[in-house]
């Protein structure tokens, strides 16, 4: 009796048994990705994560100096005012701020990165938060980098890295599935699935990168006021962003962080409906002027010919 009632060819039986094995693959992953439930402690979203905040932290840690090597190691704010300034605005932003509240206080760094070249400020998981001095050096004021660093902290809070990091094993499941199912095709019709399956990964994963960003950009913006930053810097931080990559370039702080027209209209829209004052209880400021020339020349010792880097 034919196997599952198709015929004797052998390929039908292999493309169905194929099939099942798939099929179990993939509810494998679903179910999984889809109990790892845990309730953000700041925000009170409910999110599919399977990492604890302590692995979190753990995993930025380890992480945190090849990161900063790749782009000129990290500057050692006890020589240069501009990494102390940094860490100076970090941690203001963190203690004036719900981010107090959060289960990573203790574990936030603020790391000036000296790479004069690459424009770009990330967060990796669990606190660790890096800006290069290329995008440094193109800050006006103190708002404009609290802009910046609590951006950064958006992330962090709202555990993206923690996030993206189970929606990619779900993706690569489901598209291990669909290559399983498919290699029982003995045309090209199996590879394309294989390959649309992907490439849908792919996609689904840019995005849930620009929400992500959009989340980031609001909650940024609501801490800095919090702090007395005037959230209105962030619009000269994407004007000072849109002009870098005027020449052609695109600073690679936009590979990262997708700048499209709708984040920059997000931003105004927020401005315009949102009181981030909470009714005069925040008084805002645009903090101090960035003098790069003074900033540079106040450098002390080692530091100064880029030969000293914090120790980690």
């Amino acid at each position: 009796m034919p196997l599952f009632g198709y015929g004797n060819g052998s390929s039908r039986r292999g493309l169905n048994v194929s099939w099942i094995v798939a099929v179990v693959i993939a509810l494998g992953g679903i179910i999984s990705y889809y109990s790892s439930r845990q309730k953000n402690p700041v925000t009170g979203e409910v999110q599919h994560v399977k990492m604890s905040v302590d692995q979190e932290k753990a995993l930025g840690l380890e992480a945190a100096p090849q990161m900063a090597a790749q782009m000129g190691g990290a500057v050692d704010p006890r020589s240069d005012p501009a990494a102390a300034l940094v860490a100076e605005v970090g941690n203001r932003i963190v203690q004036n701020s719900e981010a107090a509240r959060s289960p990573y206080v203790g574990n936030f760094h603020f790391r000036l990165l000296n790479d004069p070249r690459t424009i770009n400020a990330f967060a990796l998981p669990g606190g660790q938060v890096f800006i290069t001095r290329a995008l440094f050096d193109r800050l006006q004021n103190e708002a404009q980098l609290a802009g910046v660093l609590g951006h950064e902290i958006g992330h962090v809070i709202n555990r993206h890295a923690a996030e993206h990091m189970a929606k990619g094993q779900l993706g690569a499941t489901l598209a291990t599935a669909v290559g399983v199912g498919a290699s029982g095709d003995r045309d090209s019709r199996g590879y394309m699935a294989a390959a649309a399956a992907q490439m849908a990964n792919q996609m689904a994963q840019l995005h849930f990168s620009r929400e992500d960003e959009s989340e980031a950009d609001g909650y940024g913006m609501k801490i800095m006021s919090q702090a007395g930053y005037d959230p209105q810097a962030m619009l000269g931080v994407m004007e000072i962003l849109q002009q870098a990559s005027a020449g052609g370039r695109q600073p690679e702080f936009l590979s990262t962080h997708p700048l499209p027209q709708t984040r920059l209209d997000e931003i105004k829209d927020r401005l315009a409906k949102n009181d981030y004052s909470d009714h005069g209880r925040y008084k805002f400021t645009m903090g101090r002027p960035l003098d790069h020339a003074s900033l540079a020349n106040d450098r002390r010792g080692p530091q100064q010919d880029g030969s000293r880097r914090d120790k980690w």
